[in-house]
């Protein structure tokens, strides 16, 4: 866990992008952003979509606080995706909070973890350590290695693909085939085909069904539901 010290200076960030589809935690996130740090610009999306095209159509912001939990992600696809779009600092602020959502997010590229409802104190800190360069992690969590989590191999597997590849693997997840993928994205069959084959060798399978498969072990909807 990273530990914050006393001798921190205040954080540094003075915008931000805030991606969380409940109105009222999302206005409730930025007014907790501006009591605890200079920042002043702050955008709002609710869903990842939007998220990506605000990250393309204005100026990159200092941090990305985001909601795992969003209507157009599949897991931690949507913290991957993300990631790839943008050189911000991401942190995660989401209501599962037990060592295996932590891991895996901070495999998936979050520069750090706070669980949803925690005191303003906590947000402080938190930008304020991530302005240091450093990582935050929620007190009391222990990170596990890599290697005793399914989820975490899955996730470090799904970081190696490429944006366009990680949407056309969420496309295969949905059971679109090739022609149907390449006239969403309007790209030729031919390179859909080649992106299937790249993508299928990084994540080491030899099947779409396997690469599914691997998606599926990076999500937390089975998770969702067994905690209520």
């Amino acid at each position: 866990m990273a530990t914050v010290h006393a001798s921190l200076p205040p954080n540094r960030f003075t915008s931000a992008l805030v991606v969380d589809d409940h109105p009222l935690f999302c206005d409730a996130l930025v007014m907790t952003l501006q009591a605890v740090s200079p920042i002043t610009e702050i955008a709002t999306a609710p869903c990842l979509a939007e998220a990506l095209t605000a990250l393309e159509t204005k100026a990159t912001p200092d941090v990305v606080v985001l909601d795992l939990n969003l209507p157009d992600v599949n897991g931690f696809d949507g913290l991957i995706r993300l990631r790839k779009a943008t050189p911000a600092k991401i942190l995660v602020v989401s209501s599962m909070a037990d060592s295996r959502t932590i891991n895996a997010a901070l495999q998936a590229g979050a520069a750090g973890f706070v669980p949803k409802h925690s005191q303003r104190d906590m947000f402080r800190r938190a930008l304020d350590t991530l302005a240091s360069g450093a990582t935050f992690l929620p007190e009391g969590h222990m990170p596990t290695p890599d290697t005793e989590d399914a989820t975490q191999d899955a996730v470090a597997r799904l970081t190696s693909l490429t944006a366009q590849q990680a949407r056309i693997l969420d496309l295969i997840c949905e059971g679109k085939l090739n022609k149907q993928i390449a006239f969403e994205l309007t790209i030729a069959e031919t390179t859909v085909k080649a992106h299937v084959t790249a993508i299928m060798r990084k994540l080491g399978v030899h099947s779409r069904t396997q690469a599914v498969l691997i998606a599926k072990e990076a999500s937390f909807e089975e998770h969702l539901r067994s905690n209520g």
